[in-house]
């Protein structure tokens, strides 16, 4: 039995002796055809349970209330949303969940002629504050990046490339898919080998140009060497596995960090994501340039959508050439 026919089953046994019973049984039809038509799309499994849950929910209350899709308002759905916040203790994520559900479910009734308004319209939901990411210091990023090398051959070419990776993922702020998904035409070195860029895809299939600092350039050279003995079947990525010869995982690109820093002697949780929020960190905390670290992040809200077309990509170099610790040999990261 799935998770939503015994939430149904069991909601519907303490309601059936209560008069809103058959109310509720003429709510429920409408929902289980637009959850049809969505699995039909092939829609998740899970998404479809979570809506289902939601939707339930709220017709419960409509139908206690003796209400009808179409009668319930804004004000009506200020209440139901009270109450799961506060009577049944919802978090404001499982809240924003409904909300969604209830938002496309008045969609799809708008468009089938059985409602005439969508009480989500308008309506907003205080979002709950998003928890401050975890930023290790200059001195920790050097500790990892800077460990001796490992002693055995076989773990000294990881380290080349692992090495490689973690500059990228630390000097350009990358996501760690979008460091997996880069092919070598993606790099752009000078001939002096000191000056480089990187052509990123990340969410929405954005394009973007962030510097890569001399630091991590060395790096990169000195493995693109191993990359070419190991690589097969023609696969273009940057990043390839010794063993398989074929483009490294989100997953491998973990592991091989948490094997770093346990190496390096750091207690701290390191993941790569933490490298981005470091790089964000220290480029603000260095330049104070907020447009110019969110061009190089990527980021894709909608009050930085407009930078992306106003910064100029030799102004984001100039600022991470003057800000960066590891852009240049010369500047070397406090201690």
């Amino acid at each position: 039995m799935t998770n939503k026919v015994l939430e149904k089953q069991q909601l519907e046994d303490s309601l059936a002796t209560k008069p809103v019973f058959a109310e509720l049984e003429a709510l429920l039809p409408p929902v289980e055809q637009w959850l049809s038509e969505l699995s039909v799309r092939q829609m998740s499994e899970h998404t479809i349970d979570a809506y289902y849950a939601g939707l339930y929910q709220l017709a419960c209350f409509l139908a206690q209330a003796q209400l009808n899709w179409t009668r319930c308002d804004k004000r009506q759905l200020a209440k139901y949303i009270a109450k799961r916040l506060d009577t049944d203790a919802l978090a404001i994520s499982s809240v924003q969940q409904e909300l969604s559900a209830i938002r496309h479910f008045y969609s799809w009734l708008i468009e089938q002629g059985q409602a005439r308004i969508n009480p989500t319209t308008g309506y907003q939901l205080k979002r709950a504050p998003r928890p401050l990411p975890s930023i290790a210091d200059g001195d920790l990023i050097a500790q990892l990046l800077e460990q001796p090398m490992p002693d055995t051959p076989e773990q000294a070419r990881l380290w080349i490339r692992d090495k490689a990776m973690f500059e990228l993922l630390y000097s350009s702020g990358l996501r760690v898919g979008e460091l997996v998904g880069l092919n070598v035409a993606d790099l752009r070195i000078d001939a002096k080998g000191e000056r480089g860029e990187v052509r990123v895809t990340g969410k929405g299939n954005k394009t973007r140009l962030v510097p890569v600092g001399r630091q991590a350039l060395k790096a990169i050279n000195r493995y693109l060497p191993h990359r070419n003995l190991w690589e097969e079947r023609g696969d273009r990525a940057l990043f390839i596995s010794e063993k398989h010869g074929t483009r490294l995982t989100t997953r491998a690109v973990q592991q091989r960090l948490k094997v770093a820093a346990a190496r390096a002697g750091i207690a701290q949780n390191m993941y790569p994501h933490l490298l981005r929020h470091c790089f964000a960190s220290h480029m603000l905390s260095g330049s104070g340039d907020l447009r110019a670290v969110q061009e190089m992040l990527g980021h894709s809200d909608i009050s930085t959508t407009q930078i992306y077309t106003h910064v100029d990509f030799d102004r984001l170099t100039q600022v991470y050439d003057k800000a960066h610790p590891r852009a240049s040999q010369e500047k070397k990261t406090p201690r």
